[in-house]
């Protein structure tokens, strides 16, 4: 079906002209992410060259997406703008706050009774402002996005990190915290700072075992987690075309991983085919009337490093399967090499279980492939040893994968079949185990391995793989199995070996969403209940939140900045290492309070590691002296009026887009993050919450900063683009020690922090 089709049709009426007035106005060729970029600025009078890496740009987005769990603080948010309906397309998609237990019949009804209150909420508010609600049951939200929304040379904000798997289908599509998607929502101009570019340059053909989530687990190893902020990684040449939709979209989903803005391909035969088999063929007609504009000028293709920041060469013949891990998506290794360093780091080796889904790889070309696999085992009387876990992408996925028999061929081996929703990639997975605190591997094909994500277990060594890997390391049982070379023993005792994975990358029967009881013809989401189109009757609907509720909280604004500097703030706590958002703000049980800043701020930084006493949650408060968990320790200076700091390393608020983990310290009274570096989306989330997020100039000086320190942070008075601050540090012994910190901060966003936040702000 084709929805927001009237905005479509406007859209692809200027595109190609507006492609044209950027060209004029830079005065050269264009990337295919320039077109993009430059057809969104918020008015034609920005338009002019922007410096990459620099210069803040005000953009408007053409639609949002929300799934459940950020969706209520972005509402709670939009509601106190005082507006009656939304100013772009948008949709809630209830897909976070449903647990993998024991299987999809019952999962999916238990979940919908646990959190009716919240899904009432997002079904009202979505009615009351013309927001398209996609409920429970439905499909993850990307997934969806792909499968109904995404449209090449759109581009979209979301409220989850992963929202570039739209550019799987030619989209700058963009993970933002709640605050930003309020921006767009209103009709605000949505700032970002222009990215950089990095062209990868893909040639060959994936064979073999290799597959579209191998091609991202390579590029991880090779930049890092932190090697794409503020960049768009941007696809190119003859090897983009080998590749699916779908595979595309993987691998933009986990660009995320990289730190990236997003990532983007060009428009091909692949995406044309992919919107008509998702009955969309208006809009492939529109994108083809503009092909020449979905993608880059041929002088990009010709020269490249002219026109990229960073060019990346990506032979795909050569790409191995990957199992990347653990407890970082950038650990990179081919699985041919996973035995010798299994060996030597002491890795569990048994795989326990194998986990196929997540936003990243549960389209019906990646559920065909695992059943080839899978069938397979069946088919040659292959012992299964480790469990399986599957979570079909979206109903219209589930549905045509269950009508094809590839559910069938995941359950003759002993699968369990989960809800079409998140489930254990974000860690709503009820694991069945014996030991929860047990060292043990896992392999998924999710796209995050942070310790505790999945289980909650800090000793699970969770390592990212692609689905049909994923199935064969858990039929073998083994990390070090790889199933391009060695065999597997059958029920009697002989020596099989697995043949390389095959599978449609559409449905030959087509994609479906079920048939009507009793009858022979189809039927549709609408009617079953999933979905709910966005109506113009919606003014008189009531969005209720119980005054008692502890799911659901209204909102009250931050104060504004007192005009005074911040002196002698205790230390809340100084992180070592890794400290993610998961570790800011833990999801798995703690999805519940995603609609409560109170109740949530009780998981404040409880997963990051306190660099004086190697424990979680475990800090000193400097009023009391005593150890204790570091909402309690917050709540405590917060109760004496007294404002606190967090110092942290390199990548801060690496992950997730949950802007939950700025909000948290904020309502706790914390006014300071200084870290050596941040993650992009958290960086933005804290200016938007009116937090003061700064980084060492020299990042020794993270070395200096001690449990016990009072620190001053002074140059409020002076605050302005490209400005310094001064960090003091009194320590117990009575020595103080100075250095400067620095900031990102332009004039609006400077404006958001005195204002006590961008909400504020707006809303003067």
């Amino acid at each position: 079906m084709i929805l927001d089709v009237d905005m479509l049709r406007q859209f692809y009426a200027s595109y190609s002209t507006k492609v044209a007035s950027a060209r004029q106005a830079l005065g050269r060729p264009l990337t295919y992410a320039e077109k993009v970029l430059y057809a969104h600025l918020f008015s034609n009078e920005d338009l002019k060259p922007f410096k990459r890496g620099e210069s803040y740009v005000n953009f408007a987005p053409d639609r949002v997406a929300m799934q459940d769990a950020t969706a209520q603080m972005a509402l709670l948010q939009f509601m106190n703008a005082g507006k009656d309906r939304v100013a772009v397309p948008a949709s809630v998609h209830c897909d976070h706050l449903i647990r993998a237990d024991v299987g999809a019949d019952k999962d999916l009804p238990t979940a919908k009774e646990t959190n009716r209150e919240v899904y009432d909420f997002l079904k009202t508010v979505s009615s009351r402002y013309h927001i398209g609600f996609w409920a429970p049951g439905a499909g993850i939200i990307h997934q969806v996005v792909l499968e109904n929304y995404a449209f090449p040379g759109g581009m979209m904000v979301g409220t989850d990190s992963h929202t570039p798997n739209a550019g799987g289908l030619g989209m700058v599509a963009v993970g933002v915290g709640g605050a930003d998607a309020v921006d767009v929502l209103t009709a605000q101009p949505w700032e970002l700072k222009m990215p950089r570019l990095i062209g990868v340059h893909l040639t060959g053909h994936l064979s073999g075992w290799a597959s579209p989530k191998d091609v991202i687990l390579k590029i991880l190893g090779i930049l890092t987690v932190k090697g794409g902020t503020n960049a768009i990684l941007e696809y190119f040449g003859e090897g983009t075309k080998s590749l699916s939709t779908t595979g595309k979209a993987t691998i933009c989903n986990m660009g995320a991983e990289l730190g990236a803005t997003c990532s983007i391909f060009p428009y091909d035969a692949n995406a044309d085919e992919y919107l008509r088999k998702t009955d969309r063929e208006e809009i492939a007609a529109l994108a083809k009337q503009n092909e020449k504009e979905l993608r880059a000028d041929d002088e990009a293709y010709a020269s490249p490093e002219q026109f990229y920041d960073q060019v990346l060469e990506i032979n795909l013949s050569e790409i191995e399967p990957h199992l990347n891990g653990p407890f970082t998506p950038d650990a990179a290794t081919p699985v041919s090499q996973m035995g010798a360093k299994g060996l030597a780091n002491d890795y569990p080796m048994t795989v326990e279980v194998g986990l196929v889904g997540s936003c990243t790889n549960s389209s019906y070309q990646d559920l065909a492939r695992a059943a080839s696999i899978a069938r397979q085992a069946a088919e040659k009387n292959i012992l299964v040893k480790g469990q399986l876990i599957i979570n079909p992408g979206s109903e219209q996925i589930r549905y045509t994968a269950e009508r094809d028999g590839l559910l069938d061929d995941f359950k003759k081996i002993g699968a369990v079949i989960m809800t079409n929703a998140c489930g254990p990639c974000i860690g709503q997975w009820k694991r069945h185990t014996d030991d929860n605190e047990r060292k043990n591997s896992i392999v998924t094909s999710f796209n995050r391995n942070f310790r505790r994500r999945a289980d909650g277990n800090p000793n699970t060594h969770a390592f990212v793989a692609s689905p049909e890997l994923t199935i064969a390391l858990a039929i073998a049982g083994r990390l070090d199995f790889n199933p391009a070379t060695d065999s597997l023993q059958d029920k009697d005792g002989n020596m099989v070996r697995l043949d390389e994975p095959h599978g449609f990358d559409f449905p030959p029967k087509g994609f479906s969403a079920g048939q009507k009881e009793g009858e022979s013809t189809l039927t549709t989401l609408e009617e079953k209940g999933l979905f709910i189109a966005p109506s113009d009757v919606h003014k008189d609907v009531m969005v209720e939140i119980k005054p008692d509720s502890n799911r659901l909280q209204k909102l009250e604004p931050f104060a504004p900045w007192d005009g005074q500097e911040l002196e002698d703030m205790p230390l809340l706590i100084k992180t070592k290492g890794k400290c993610t958002t998961d570790h800011i703000s833990m999801a798995g049980p703690w999805l519940k309070f995603r609609g409560h800043l109170q109740n949530i701020s009780d998981n404040l930084l409880m997963g990051a590691e306190n660099a004086f006493n190697g424990e979680s949650n475990h800090v000193k408060d400097q009023i009391d002296g005593e150890y204790k968990e570091v909402s309690a320790a917050a709540k405590d200076y917060k109760a004496h009026k007294v404002p606190s700091i967090v110092v942290a390393e390199d990548n801060y608020g690496e992950g997730s887009s949950r802007e939950h983990a700025a909000m948290e310290p904020r309502f706790l009274n914390v006014r300071v993050i200084l870290t050596k570096s941040f993650a992009r989306i958290h960086e933005t989330n804290l200016k938007k919450q009116g937090m003061l997020a700064l980084t060492f100039i020299n990042k020794d000086d993270y070395e200096k900063v001690k449990e016990d320190d009072r620190i001053s942070v002074v140059g409020f008075k002076n605050f302005a683009p490209g400005s310094h601050f001064t960090i003091t540090l009194k320590h117990q012994d009575g020595s103080v020690e100075s250095f400067e910190a620095e900031h990102t901060y332009n004039e609006t966003q400077i404006a958001w922090f005195k204002a006590g936040s961008a909400l504020n702000y707006s809303a003067k």
